[in-house]
């Protein structure tokens, strides 16, 4: 079920990004386009940032394994 939540919660950040960066093109070049630039560009970086969180959150969640040691002899 996590995994669900986090690919719609992922995708909402990229489409909002997207979203953001369509509407940044339309405005003229200044404060206002490069602040909505910068935002989904922020946007964008969390989603990065939360699928590199996910997957080293996965990675530590399995219980480590056990290794026999032998003694030869």
């Amino acid at each position: 079920m996590g995994e669900v939540v986090y690919l719609y919660r992922s995708l909402a950040y990229r489409n909002a990004a997207a979203d953001l960066l369509r509407k940044a093109r339309k405005l003229p070049r200044g404060v206002e386009r490069s602040a909505a630039r910068r935002y989904a560009r922020a946007l964008r970086d969390l989603a990065r940032t939360e699928a590199w969180l996910e997957g080293r959150l996965a990675e530590q969640a399995r219980p480590p394994r056990r290794t026999r040691m032998v003694a030869s002899g």
